[in-house]
């Protein structure tokens, strides 16, 4: 042990070596925090003489948890028998469950069931209630409530907008319907937990006084019921260790609130804090990129990364036309380090949205470059591209009865599996295809055993088809406008959980689709779909290949040459309504600290968008980066207060933001405190 912690910088054997008290390790892109994690328990058991039973330490992923486990048990002596408790959150609730949720009068025998058995579930229960909305969002809401702590009473009592009373009064109904079944979902597991403890003191204190020691990984991705866990484990004492980078706090659209690491300090007594700033990954110039482009964020805590590598090559800006020439750029120069020898493991592409893989996947096609996609599918892979393409081969050639079962209910007509299989027996029967055996039944008075309404909803269709092969015939340069009209599509998608990353992605389809026709005036509808059969159906080699991947799929990756691309405003930062441009700053963060010695951020002056090409100007990440000198982008410092938000201040109370203004690297707020204004730092006062 003495050796390892020899081997141990300054700031990593502090964090070690601290025993008692709260303590946050504020470790830094490739700064050693697993390191430190483990040889922190290794410290506390072999050389401390904690009891190992006594330790609890959680992390998010059971990837993270075993590899966390083996590290440290190979720090402890070997004849050691028992083995501290290192789990997920999520299994750390199961065996309290299973031990405790007899308190709830509820049997230990319940079963836990995933996502497909909830959405099952939900999908009944809609049906029963009379219900239509999409089940992915029905789960994803349903999700986010019980990671807030809300009971369906609350949630009812709460809900204003139509869509959300239905979500609330589905949710009531299948809290109930889990109960009576002794079934519990993966996110009841902490909720029960953590009812469990507030509601039984005895039991409280015995669980804090068990586990003495607590440590938490990535302690920047926790959630409220996380947080609020947390709390009640360390209620008779204060020993809570959390390692994390408020950097790299990516997940807020999922529910992590990045002021459990912000506030860390204040919502726990005494507490010690360790910043972890050598990074043992990349090179000077990486870093001093990344330190640049994050120190434009308000709300951090201030820390400066270091090379231990020392200098290297600068940080290259890639600049195309249009995302075309951008693949063909990269894939050249992918190919140039594949003929030196360079390991295809070390070579990786990442984009913020997902739409941005097609032209990567047909632009390396071409030049032979094998690669893997992680973190997603495929462009013509994923669901609302599959079925643009059947459309598009239902209205190429009807008597397609793959492509037409695919679609005949997208969007939904009622047209359920029991009606679709006594349309396919009646085909069957008829020697006829499923297109020709609907057009015979719509046009006459067939007995089929199938209602009016689905008779109404077929006929529709095949008008629909009829009109759409016409358009296409005669009027090709309108026929994206017309099918999107009849047909709604995107409105099908619309709602769903992740329904702006499937529009982007038929956009992409539809200004694909159109581009292709404007440049080849003998382009059919036939050749179109023979072409991108060609680049879907390629094989997907494993071996020998370089990583594309989103910019959420990277996180805890690393690689010796790294491409960047989408360097542009719409696509990077993304921009609208919702934006939160410190965590795009954040996303922008983690993607360059993937990098160890070679780094290319690239941008184009044009992409197709929303189905049509749009010039886009470069991203204001490049100028805060200090990449570019351009007078004419705007270079912001964003604030997460805005006019209106209603804010709390631990002396003056509940206010109203009057006007932002910034002030340094925070901002001045006026707020109104019931009539008193006052100028306020934003670093003193808390959103509600």
């Amino acid at each position: 042990m003495q050796t390892v912690l020899n081997n141990l910088n300054p700031s990593q054997r502090e964090a070690v070596e601290y025993i008692d008290g709260a303590m946050l390790i504020l470790a830094g892109a490739g700064s050693g925090k697993t390191k430190t994690i483990t040889t922190r328990l290794a410290y506390l058991i072999s050389q401390v003489g904690i009891n190992p039973s006594n330790t609890l330490t959680l992390t998010f992923t059971n990837k993270s948890a075993t590899e966390m486990r083996n590290r440290a048990m190979e720090l402890l002596p070997n004849n050691r028998i028992d083995q501290p408790l290192l789990c997920t959150f999520h299994k750390f609730g199961l065996l309290f469950l299973k031990l405790h949720i007899s308190k709830l009068g509820r049997s230990n025998g319940f079963v836990i069931i995933d996502s497909d058995d909830k959405k099952r579930l939900l999908r009944s229960i809609a049906k029963e209630l009379k219900i239509e909305l999409n089940i992915a969002f029905i789960s994803s809401e349903i999700s986010k409530y019980k990671n807030s702590i809300l009971s369906p009473e609350i949630v009812i009592q709460k809900s204003q907008l139509p869509e959300y009373k239905k979500v609330a009064t589905i949710y009531k109904k299948y809290q109930e319907n889990i109960e009576d079944n002794n079934l519990v979902d993966f996110d009841d597991l902490l909720m029960l937990t953590h009812k469990i403890l507030t509601q039984d003191d005895k039991l409280r204190e015995e669980t804090s006084q068990r586990y003495q020691y607590i440590m938490v990984d990535e302690y920047q991705d926790t959630n409220e019921l996380q947080f609020q866990l947390l709390e009640l484990l360390c209620s008779q004492h204060n020993n809570l260790c959390v390692v994390g980078d408020d950097d790299q706090s990516i997940y807020g659209w999922r529910g992590a609130n990045i002021r459990n690491i912000l506030e860390f300090a204040d919502n726990f007594d005494e507490c010690k804090t360790i910043k972890l700033e050598t990074n043992y990954r990349s090179t000077t110039p990486i870093l001093e990129v990344a330190n640049k482009l994050i120190e434009h964020n308000s709300a951090r805590l201030d820390k400066n990364l270091k090379s231990h590598k020392g200098d290297g090559i600068d940080v290259k800006l890639m600049h195309s036309l249009d995302e075309s020439m951008e693949a063909s750029a990269i894939a050249k120069e992918i190919k140039r380090l594949l003929d030196i020898g360079t390991d295809p493991d070390e070579i990786a592409v990442l984009y913020r949205i997902n739409v941005l893989s097609r032209s990567l996947e047909e632009g390396f096609i071409k030049y032979g470059v094998n690669f893997k996609l992680i973190g997603g599918m495929r462009f013509y892979e994923r669901a609302e591209i599959k079925d643009l393409i059947s459309y598009f081969r239902v209205i190429s050639n009807p008597h397609d009865d793959f492509s037409l079962i695919r679609i005949i209910n997208k969007p939904k007509r009622g047209i359920g599996k029991a009606s679709i299989q006594k349309l396919q027996k009646g085909a069957f029967d008829d020697g006829m295809s499923l297109f020709g055996y609907i057009q015979k039944i719509t046009h006459i008075d067939s007995d089929t055993l199938l209602s009016k309404r689905i008779i109404n909803s077929l006929s529709t269709l095949i008008n629909n088809i009829d009109k759409l092969q016409k358009s296409i015939k005669y009027d090709i340069e309108n026929f994206i406008e017309l099918f999107e009209k009849i047909i709604g599509l995107k409105d099908h998608y619309a709602m769903m959980v992740d329904g702006f990353e499937k529009i982007l992605n038929i956009d992409e389809f539809y200004g694909y689709f159109q581009e292709a026709i404007g440049q080849d005036e003998e382009m059919s509808l036939d050749n179109f779909l023979n072409d991108i059969s060609l680049q879907s159906d390629q094989d997907q080699l494993e071996e020998d290949t370089i990583t594309i991947m989103s910019i959420h799929a990277s996180k805890g990756l690393e690689f010796e040459h790294l491409f960047i691309i989408g360097l542009e405003e719409e696509f990077f930062p993304l921009l609208g309504d919702k934006t939160d441009m410190e965590e795009e700053r954040r996303l922008g963060y983690v993607a360059i600290t993937r990098a160890k010695s070679d780094l290319t951020l690239s941008y184009v002056d044009s992409r197709f968008y929303k189905g049509k090409r749009k010039m886009i100007t470069k991203s204001r990440f490049l100028g805060e980066a200090g990449l570019i000198r351009d007078t004419s982008l705007k270079i912001t410092k964003s604030s997460h207060f805005k006019k209106g938000d209603i804010v709390k201040h631990k002396i003056f109370g509940f206010g109203r933001i009057q006007a932002v203004n910034k002030s340094g690297k925070e901002y001045s707020l006026l707020i109104n405190f019931g009539g008193k204004k006052k100028n306020i730092l934003s670093s003193f006062v808390q959103s509600i």
